[in-house]
């Protein structure tokens, strides 16, 4: 491949690569409303002044400056003072004032090269103000979504793991409003790689310094090659004594109509403030232009801490191997096919084969060989004027790919139903459900022995009683020792019901699905005894069954018999009765033998019901217990496990998958 071949272009973005930390100067919308409502529009033919000061001979040796008229130095000074941190509205101007829109413009002698006065351009009025960004749809869906998972997020997630996030919403919000039709590119590299005298080469115009003497750049310059681009430049902070138009083509003809190109300070500059502005311009820019030489390519700096990061802002990304004019024979190719080598090591998609992916090339800026293959391609990626959606698209996949730690783990999550009956059946242990059952029944049986027994029972019974008084229902307060262990088994189903509901959710949702258990446990044994103490048995005695009458009234005859048969006895040892042992005997057997009889029938009949009692009594509790397990536990955890559900599912519309939550 030869030195100035290119890369093809073109397809969908791609989805890897991570953001670039940067923060946008403040005041960037202030420019729309110095603008006016007319907006800018193109500018009328060129021409001096009539008041421009004598032009002043160029310094004798190759670096051309000029000394800008006594108005364009007012207007500079003027632009500068009404930075972006200022938002001013001018007074309207007439037909015939100057305007500059903040971009100067340099003319050249053709014929001895020498620098002219700046020419300050007539602006005609009554043309419409650049059109605004448009996003399409699936980009506008995709920020709509990460702007939904932000506020989600912002209770249950710390402030710097959403920074990132919030910048690109704030960025893609900001760039939407300015202009659609420019296309704003950084020329970044290294000191020495020749990136301002690239920056001269397109332009046509010596506009960045050159020369030997390290950092050579020390603030970024602009060059626009269209009206209308002031907006953009007050974004990036850039005043207007440093803006510049270039000189080769109309501006109707210009086959980079649209472009407006940066020239960035050293990104491994010795100053500190040159490294900071780098950064800031480079998260604002639209795309980047990185400049690189066959000396430094390799700079361990350049690809750890801007390519590698970068490797999902590929498609708007170029990368120039500049300076192959020093390289002899095939040593040009060689170093061509290092660095792609390397910057496919940095998971950085090359633009080959009309593949998306960054745009590779070689060229020198000395002696213009590859020039036309850069502006070529540059005119092409202007003219598509989707650099702007690309480079907020790929901003939001490195914020996706940030934050999905927080919200991804590949495990299914959630609270199965056996948990939740888990949970139930250990709080029922806790507050005695199952010895609650137990005491209701065996109540409900002596209840039934106690109506259905012999009288001599009833009687031995009641003396019993008096002795000790058993009302048969369960206590309302268990031991210390019992209430002790009660609340452990409480505070241990808690544990336990919050571990599963917190398994397979990332740290952050865990943690808040376990501290939702910790308040809702808070209490909760209080509230189960009183649940307890209001659930338990009713008051007096167990209900009857319609056969307890029948049963009283056969133990009654029985006992009627033995007392008939005892009298009868009698009378007959006082002699008042007639001999005759074998009927009175008869009824004293029958009553007795009888009533026990009795008292055991109606007690294995009383079983059945006795259970079915004692079950209720199990089952009103349990569901009791539960109902305040579900209120101050279950219910929060189904909360948060809910919030996480639809914060996955907004995290799935950020990265286009558009899946729900597992």
């Amino acid at each position: 491949m030869r030195p100035g071949g290119t890369s093809g272009r073109g397809g969908p973005l791609g989805a890897g690569g991570a953001s670039q930390r940067g923060r946008s100067p403040e005041g960037g919308g202030s420019s729309e409303q110095r603008l006016g409502s007319s907006g800018p529009v193109p500018p009328g033919p060129s021409k001096q002044r009539s008041d421009a000061p004598e032009q002043r001979p160029g310094p004798p040796d190759d670096k051309r400056h000029f000394e800008p008229t006594r108005h364009s130095q007012h207007k500079s000074s003027s632009d500068h003072e009404r930075s972006p941190q200022h938002d001013r509205t001018p007074e309207p101007r007439g037909e015939g004032d100057a305007w500059d829109d903040g971009l100067i413009a340099r003319r050249v002698n053709e014929t001895d090269g020498a620098p002219q006065s700046a020419v300050v351009e007539r602006r005609p009025s009554g043309n419409a103000a650049p059109m605004p960004l448009a996003y399409d749809g699936a980009l506008r869906s995709r920020l709509d979504a990460l702007r939904e998972l932000v506020g989600l997020s912002r209770t249950r997630l710390d402030g710097r793991t959403l920074a990132e996030a919030g910048r690109v919403l704030h960025e893609a919000s900001a760039r939407r409003r300015l202009s659609g039709e420019h296309t704003v590119v950084a020329i970044a590299g290294a000191t020495g790689s020749g990136k301002s005298q690239l920056f001269n080469t397109l332009a046509g115009v010596t506009i960045s310094e050159t020369g030997v003497r390290r950092p050579t750049t020390a603030a970024p310059i602009a060059c626009s090659w269209s009206d209308g681009a002031a907006t953009l430049l007050d974004r990036l902070g850039i005043p207007g004594r440093l803006r510049r138009r270039p000189i080769h083509y109309p501006d109707t003809e210009s086959p980079l109509r649209g472009l407006v190109l940066v020239d960035l300070p050293d990104h491994d500059s010795a100053a500190v403030q040159h490294r900071e502005q780098v950064d800031r311009i480079l998260a604002l820019v639209d795309a980047v232009i990185w400049v690189v030489d066959p000396e430094k390519y390799a700079d361990a700096v350049l690809h750890e801490r801007y390519l590698r990061p970068m490797a999902g802002h590929a498609e708007v990304t170029f990368i120039v191997l500049n300076q192959v004019d020093r390289l002899p024979g095939e040593a040009a190719d060689l170093v061509l096919d290092d660095l792609r080598r390397l910057l496919d090591d940095d998971g950085i998609a090359l633009g080959e084969y009309d593949e998306p992916g960054a745009t590779v090339l070689a060229l020198s800026a000395l002696t213009g060989e590859g020039i036309d293959d850069l502006r070529e391609a540059l005119g092409q990626f202007v003219a598509e004027r989707q650099a702007a959606a690309r480079r907020i698209s790929a901003d939001v996949d490195a914020a996706a790919r940030d934050l999905r730690p927080v919200y991804v783990t590949g495990r299914r999550a959630g609270l199965s139903e056996g948990a939740r009956e888990e949970f139930a059946d250990r709080l029922a242990d806790a507050v005695g459900a199952t010895a609650a059952g137990e005491a209701a029944e065996r109540a409900w049986l002596r209840n039934a022995n106690r109506a259905c027994g012999t009288p001599w029972l009833r009687l031995w019974r009641w003396c019993h009683d008096r002795r000790e008084s058993t009302t048969g229902r369960l206590p309302l307060r268990a031991p210390a020792d019992e209430e002790a262990t009660a609340r452990q088994r409480v505070e241990q189903a808690v544990r336990t019901v919050s571990d599963r509901a917190s398994a397979g959710l990332p740290a952050p949702w865990a943690q808040a699905v376990r501290e939702a258990a910790a308040r809702g446990a808070q209490g909760l044994p209080e509230a189960l005894d009183e649940l307890a103490a209001r659930a338990g048995l009713p008051p007096g005695r167990p209900p009857r069954p319609g056969w307890w009458p029948v049963a009283v009234l056969a133990q009654a005859s029985m006992t009627l018999l033995q007392v008939v048969g005892g009298l009868w006895l009698l009378g007959q040892i006082l002699g008042v009765m007639s001999p005759n042992l074998g009927v009175p005997v008869l009824l004293m057997l029958s009553g007795i033998i009888g009533g026990p009889v009795i008292e055991w029938s109606c007690r294995m009949a009383a079983r059945g019901p006795a259970r079915r009692y004692g079950n209720e009594a199990e089952r009103r509790l349990r569901e009791a217990a539960a109902g305040c397990g579900r209120a101050r536990v279950l219910d929060p955890l189904a909360a948060e496990l809910l919030r996480y559900r639809e914060v996955r599912e907004q995290y799935g519309r950020v990265t286009g998958a558009g899946v729900a939550a597992r």
